[in-house]
């Protein structure tokens, strides 16, 4: 038994020692560039085929082979992923959604072009680099580790590492240079990834996508490790490797008996889902996608109206998809996967094009849908008889909607690569534990619909089903749902602000984008007659939500286009060229110059005050009682009092540091305090969220302007009176007038300067007749004139009884407008009174 336990300890301490050089390599790419390189599994893979090649199939001695592939082929790979892909991204200023999507891009790209040189096939001959010892391959692993450390801590080069990633900008104005460390983090990443597909090839069978998705899943010891800590990292990768090892030699018996040995075998797969789930998020400040193609991306010739296309484009759409009709034999046969994978991919424009949330696990309910579908046709679902396969499919469909909410769950509390790695992870979990059990799947055929089993009219029945899904997705975009929908893509903080509920928002697009995946994953499998685990591969959801980005998530032709794309180069094709394809145009849209825009200067027209303003309901007072707010055990908040009175103007100013944003959100609902309550009208709000402070008649600005760049002047300005406090039929017109926007009601607010959207942003917030009005530097970006009409319309503001709080660096529109100034510095009220008396003080106190 003790030698047993000794001997698969040796297999775990190898497993998790190369599960290690993934966190290694993903720890310090992260640090010298930011970029969470979702190809890193990718770049193992294909540097574990070089090795391959050289050895068995050219000769080349073990070592020398060895020498060539990870010196001199992998930094190779990465140092060219710096220079052609995200050294460009890094000087156009891309954010962390338009590098998420280039990760996956150089992922997908990398896996078909390995297809097409070396095929799909499993190969069970890769060579073995470190044979038979475990504990040398940790020593290696140990001593890379500290070798890093040391050059972090100790060296010139750490110290400039470090600077850049704390302030890249900061770091280039110092004479750093960025981009040889980042290009050195990425050579040495690559580095990393190729060792560990080198030491992982060996025990498993290589091929594209095995290799590849497996070294994806040891991102958990990275994400465990926070991104940051190598020891953590290490010791993370040591103990799921052992504790992996040690439990396959637990049977329980029992009919648990294969979902626990699946358990015991994936560990690494639960470990990144409950390293995704449970730990505080990565990457939180990255924004989804764009929601519609971007103006300087390959989609942007689809995106018309905010996605709806020309007439005669959905024309052409339809012909095409009509054609199919005419044909016979294999091309119909092939045909009937179109539609299938037009729905399915439909179901990423909803939650990506119009939700703006990242959805890498789309392929996890299609599968589900095509699952449920089969199961209950065959009377094999737990207290279901058997169903007709038309009621099977509409069955499973209603089934697989409410499993939305194990990726929409998170997405109401993370964005970004925080919610990319948490989807990823559910869709591969799904996979693991589901699609690849034989007591779900085994013996399971899938038949099509009685009346419906001859390809043509099949057809017929798929277009009739897309057609009613195209017709919802388009009636959802519309309206009252649709504007919520994309002033959330857009920004959701502004969005919240405005009264849009985000978090039951943010489950509804999930919820119907698992139904419509699910739909389209039944039809993919009665299409083929068959359910096949491996057409719902969790890389292959990576190629489909890389597809639908770079063809347009904003627009439903884009991913009719991106079906009829992905179907046709698979069947037409060698395997792999469809990734490959795919994959280039994600990575080569980068390289598109940017649209010109007018630039975001003054505005061209000036506002004239007229005496309109919305009808404001009864004021309110906002009171801040005790407010305590600690971060790292200072305070930027301590013990807090101030009133915002109805009718008056208050002012908020201070020295920067001095905890006014920190106070600001506190009021708003962003920041909950740790001590203290915020008051409105009496009533305690103090947990009450952004959204639900907007219905009770708070409204605010940003400091940061926040407006929905997909949607129109007036439509901006309707989200706010739609949401808020009062429904009234007129406010948008009155905002129009007195804010002097008429003029540009129906332009894209992506096309207007900074003095303009000013406006528009005040426009939104007053839109819903608040009681109480939060600004922060409204005046920011303003000319001396624009400055000079917000005050006169801040004024007729209070003086119809609203409670306005105004922080702002601009003293003189303080002095100007204020009635009640408090002078905050090191986290404490130090003076409040009128403008006279606190706007009197030491230089050095004063912003």
């Amino acid at each position: 038994m003790a030698s047993l336990t000794y001997d698969l300890t040796l297999a775990g301490v190898a497993v998790g020692s190369a599960a290690a050089l993934t966190g290694i390599g993903l720890v310090v790419t992260y640090r010298a560039t930011g970029v969470l390189n979702l190809a890193h599994g990718a770049i193992a893979m294909v540097v574990a085929y070089v090795l391959r090649g050289l050895v068995v199939v050219h000769g080349w001695p073990l070592w020398p082979a060895a020498a060539f592939s990870l010196l001199i082929v992998a930094p190779g790979i990465g140092l060219l992923l710096d220079r052609a892909v995200f050294r460009p991204l890094a000087v156009r200023e891309a954010g962390p959604a338009e590098t998420l999507v280039a990760t996956l891009g150089v992922f997908v790209l990398l896996v078909g072009a390995a297809y097409l040189a070396w095929g799909g096939d499993a190969r069970a001959d890769a060579p073995t680099l470190v044979p038979g010892d475990p504990w040398a391959q940790l020593a290696a692993v140990l001593a890379l580790a500290a070798a890093v450390g040391a050059l972090t801590r100790w060296t010139r080069f750490g110290t400039r590492l470090r600077a850049v990633v704390d302030d890249r900008r900061l770091a280039a104005l110092a004479g750093i240079d960025a981009n040889r460390l980042a290009a050195a983090g990425w050579a040495f990443g690559a580095f990393t990834a190729g060792l560990a597909g080198v030491l992982l090839a060996p025990y498993l069978r290589l091929d594209p996508y095995g290799l590849s998705l497996l070294v994806m899943e040891t991102m958990a010891v990275a994400v465990a490790a926070r991104m940051r800590s190598l020891p953590v990292a290490i010791a993370v990768a040591l103990a799921i490797g052992i504790a992996q090892s040690q439990l396959t030699r637990f049977h329980p018996g029992g009919i648990w008996e294969p979902l626990i040995q699946a358990v015991g075998a994936n560990l690494f797969v639960v470990a990144l889902l409950v390293a995704a789930l449970a730990l505080p998020a990565i990457g939180e400040h990255a924004a989804a996608p764009p929601a519609r193609p971007a103006p300087e991306g390959p989609g942007a010739a689809t995106a018309v109206a905010g996605g709806r296309g020309p007439a005669v484009v959905w024309t052409a759409t339809a012909i095409l998809f009509l054609l199919p009709l005419g044909f016979a034999g294999t091309d119909l046969t092939t045909s009937v996967q179109v539609p299938a994978m037009g729905l399915i991919l439909l179901s990423l424009v909803v939650v990506t094009g119009l939700g703006g949330q990242i959805s890498l696990g789309q392929a996890a309910y299609a599968g589900l849908g095509a699952l449920f579908t089969a199961l209950l046709a065959a009377g094999r679902f737990p207290g279901l008889p058997a169903l007709p396969e038309l009621a099977a499919l509409a069955l499973a469909v209603l089934l697989v909607a409410p499993l939305g909410l194990l990726t929409g769950g998170p997405a109401v509390r993370r964005r970004g690569l925080a919610l990319a790695l948490v989807t990823f992870a559910v869709g591969v979990a799904v996979s693991r534990f589901v699609f690849a059990q034989p007591y779900a799947t085994s013996g399971l055929g899938l038949a099509r619909p009685a009346g419906f089993v001859a390809d043509r009219a099949y057809y017929v029945l798929e277009l009739v089903l897309l057609g009613a899904a195209l017709l919802s997705v388009r009636a959802l975009r519309r309206g009252r749902t649709g504007r919520a929908l994309a002033a959330m893509a857009d920004h959701e903080a502004g969005a919240a602000a405005a009264g849009v509920r985000v978090p039951a928002l943010k489950l509804f697009t999930f919820v119907v984008g698992a139904a419509l995946a699910a739909l389209g994953g039944g039809l993919l499998g009665m299409g083929v007659q068959a359910f096949d685990a491996d057409a719902f591969d969790p890389v292959r959801g990576l190629l489909w939500f890389a597809a639908v980005i770079v063809l347009g998530a904003g627009n439903s032709l884009g991913a009719m286009a991106a079906a009829a794309l992905l179907v046709g180069l698979d069947a037409g094709t060698k395997e792999g060229v469809a990734a490959a394809v795919i994959g280039l145009l994600a990575v080569c849209q980068f390289w598109l110059p940017r649209a010109r825009r007018r630039p975001a200067g003054k505005s061209r027209m000036r506002m004239r005050h007229r005496r309109t303003p919305p009808e404001a309901p009864r004021g309110a007072r906002m009171t801040a009682r005790g407010l305590r707010m600690t971060y790292g055990g200072i305070a930027a908040v301590d013990g807090v009092d101030l009133v915002v009175a109805p009718g008056r103007v208050t002012a908020l100013v201070g020295p920067n540091g001095a905890g006014k944003s920190t106070l600001f959100h506190c009021l708003c609902g962003t920041v909950r305090p740790q001590r203290g309550r915020v008051l409105l009208a009496g009533r305690d709000v103090t947990r009450v969220s952004p959204y639900g402070r907007a219905r009770l008649g708070v409204a605010r600005t940003f400091q940061e302007l926040a407006v929905f760049p997909g949607l129109t002047v007036a439509e901006n300005v309707r989200i706010g009176a739609e949401q808020g406090l009062v429904r009234d039929a007129h406010a948008v017109e009155r905002v129009l007038r007195l804010l002097e926007l008429d003029a540009v009601r129906d332009e894209p607010a992506a096309d207007l300067p900074t003095g303009t959207l000013r406006r528009v942003e005040l426009g939104r917030a007053l839109a819903g007749g608040p009681r109480v009005l939060l600004l922060d530097e409204p005046a920011a970006g303003l000319d001396t004139a624009e400055v000079a009409a917000l005050g006169t319309v801040l004024r007729a503001l209070a003086a119809d009884g609203m409670a306005l709080l105004l922080v702002e660096h601009d003293l003189d529109l303080v002095a100007g407008l204020a009635d009640t100034v408090y002078l905050m510095a090191g986290g404490r009220i130090v003076a409040c009174g009128g403008p006279g008396d606190v706007l009197d003080v030491p230089a050095g106190v004063m912003p």
